[in-house]
């Protein structure tokens, strides 16, 4: 492709010389002949230093943000605001040829974006899928490295997409996304809030970027359908052109409300009111479980498919993976593997498992190293003050000493009175959770979800929870 059809859009501030582009990439690992290498600052490396390195290895143009003295150099504002829409000139703007629906917000976009993809299937509408669990193309599976994907790949997604036939693409996007710029150029025909709660800081550094990062997707969107019950809900959109769709579970003003909640351990009903009536059955238990699902079917109600049809879809919806997910046990005790990892998220899950629980919930979690320091108290407070027991142990250390996160989290947990045990390594926590679950018992594994990995000082290695408790049964 021709240099100056991948800067189509892109403001440049110098003279350059055409050339043939045959790949366009960020990291200087797989620059190769006629590659466009883009110079992106980040925290520890600059590219813009390797720039010149880049062209001895074969690249045909560097995109840069100052004058390097290079011949080949394109000078743009930003090089981190244009690698997007390159992106998306180099794979022929495929986003442009797809409807697109992005979620935000700290919980719930795995799930709400799988029940939007199975409702908008089970209408008859090829869909494609990226997020946190896996990325789809229709049926087919493909691995997720990001919640959103970085430009490249993203677009790359999108032609593919294209390609084999999908009409709408439904995506996760990450607050880290929206501030990076990864969707810049692209917009979105319903963009979706599911609620805010504290997650990230380790990387915004302040709440108040947090909020402004969730709020760009609402920049860049048609209609927002937005969860009034978070206090965030018309904050989110306050002042923005969109036009603005809202519901809840408690506000029965807004436009699309759930009455009459019956929760059980198999799922949810609910009468779904809007200007229609129907009767919900969501087959996936919890009471986060009616805001997602309620959320996903005023996402396709504002779509424009069938009330009826969008009802109907909801009860045929199948789980996601390592959300509420119950684990085989053939046992007279209940193993369930869930991704909470916030305060809000482990409170969410907790509540909800209380619902259903004949016998106790016995919450075994850890926190992440290397991240927010601020949540471990809290989650700690929050397990120990809703659980009958809990078991405090590693979850992805990274390069901190696992026993000083558990110290972190257990000073949230010395006021109260809850039994705990705590077994820094997370396969023999598992393990013993098993081995002492009694009749009834929940016992709820939070933090890895769907992970089939834990990330040590020492490395990844791999570490399915699933594979875990089936060792613990047989043993």
């Amino acid at each position: 492709m021709k240099l100056s059809e991948i800067l189509k859009g892109i403001s440049v501030k110098n003279e350059y010389r055409e050339a043939e582009i045959s790949d366009v990439t960020e990291d200087s690992r797989f620059v190769k002949e006629g590659s466009l290498f883009i110079c992106i600052k980040g925290a520890s490396f600059d590219g813009h230093s390797v720039a010149e390195e880049m062209l001895g290895k074969g690249a045909a143009a560097v995109v840069c943000e100052r004058d390097l003295g290079l011949d080949n150099q394109i000078i743009v504002e930003s090089t981190r605001t244009a690698l997007s829409p390159i992106c998306a000139n180099f794979f022929g703007n495929p986003a442009d040829k797809l409807k697109l629906i992005g979620l935000t917000g700290t919980n719930g976009k795995t799930t709400t974006t799988f029940l939007i993809k199975q409702i908008l299937e089970n209408c008859g509408r090829k869909t494609g899928l990226i997020g946190t669990v896996q990325n789809m193309i229709g049926d087919e599976i493909l691995p997720a490295h990001y919640t959103t994907p970085a430009p490249y790949e993203l677009q790359s997604l999108f032609r593919k997409m294209v390609d084999a036939g999908c009409e709408y693409c439904v995506m996760e996007v990450s607050s880290q996304a929206l501030a990076q710029g990864r969707v810049n150029g692209m917009h979105f025909l319903v963009g979706a809030f599911t609620n805010l709660t504290q997650d990230h800081l380790d990387y915004h550094k302040t709440w108040e970027n947090y909020f402004e990062a969730k709020r760009i997707l609402f920049k860049n969107c048609d209609t927002a359908v937005t969860n009034v019950d978070d206090e965030y809900g018309l904050k989110i959109v306050d002042g923005l052109e969109c036009k603005v769709r809202t519901y809840a579970v408690k506000n029965i003003n807004s436009d699309y409300t759930a009455r009459n909640v019956t929760f059980a351990p198999d799922g949810v009903k609910y009468e779904l009111v809007s200007e229609n009536i129907g009767r919900v059955d969501c087959p996936i238990p919890g009471r986060f479980s009616v805001y997602n699902s309620l959320c996903a079917a005023s996402v396709a109600l504002e779509l424009g498919l069938d009330f009826k049809d969008v009802v109907i879809a909801i009860s045929k919806s199948n789980g996601v993976k390592g959300r509420i997910e119950v684990v085989p046990t053939d046992t007279d005790f209940t193993v369930i593997i869930d991704y909470a990892h916030s305060p809000d998220g482990l409170e969410n899950i907790i509540l909800s498992l209380k619902e259903i629980a004949r016998g106790r919930v016995v919450t075994l979690f850890g926190c992440g190293g290397d991240r927010d320091k601020t949540k471990r108290p809290k989650m700690g407070k929050i397990a120990s003050q809703l659980s009958d027991f809990c078991i405090v142990t590693s979850d992805n250390p990274r390069s901190e000493n696992p026993s000083k996160i558990i110290e972190d989290v257990l000073e949230g947990m010395k006021d109260t009175k809850t039994p705990y045990k705590v077994i820094e390594n997370r396969k023999e926590a598992i393990m013993w959770a098993v081995k002492n679950a009694k009749k009834d018992d929940i016992v709820l594994l939070a933090g890895k979800g769907h992970e089939t990995y834990q990330i040590l000082n020492s490395g990844k290695i791999h570490f399915d929870e699933r594979e875990v408790v089936a060792e613990a049964l047989k043993s």
